[in-house]
């Protein structure tokens, strides 16, 4: 994994079955589906000492947008968001080929998210 996730030909044009795989069980671990109240989000926030996993975000969905490194309360941590088109024409589009694979909590707040903030979704993957 390693290797794709570090590879200069993987700039987000194409997402492959391990990069999404990968992102999968990020979200599913440690992200959230939710909103502003004005529009969808999804959040990831992290130790800094996952730097480089972030950076493979920012790469793997360019429009996405990295905050951070924050540091208080004794904890330094980076977000990472998706929103706005990145959201709705890639990322989304995304979870919901492969969203037989994260598990039933996810998927509820995945399901929700997009109820919620009306994103249009393909049909899922038989």
């Amino acid at each position: 994994m390693a290797s794709e996730l570090t590879s200069p030909e993987h700039h987000g044009l194409e997402i492959g079955d391990l990069s999404a795989g990968f992102f999968l069980g990020l979200l599913t671990g440690e992200g959230h589906f939710g909103g502003d109240g004005r529009q969808p989000q999804v959040t990831l926030r992290m130790h800094t000492r996952h730097e480089d996993l972030f950076r493979w975000l920012q790469r793997t969905f360019p429009g996405s947008t990295l905050y951070g490194p924050y540091h208080h309360g004794g904890r330094s941590y980076f977000q990472w968001m998706a929103r706005g088109p990145q959201l709705r024409q890639v990322v989304a589009p995304l979870v919901a080929r492969h969203e037989h694979l994260l598990d039933a909590p996810a998927q509820e707040r995945f399901r929700e998210m997009c109820r919620r903030y009306a994103v249009a979704l393909p049909p899922p993957a038989v």
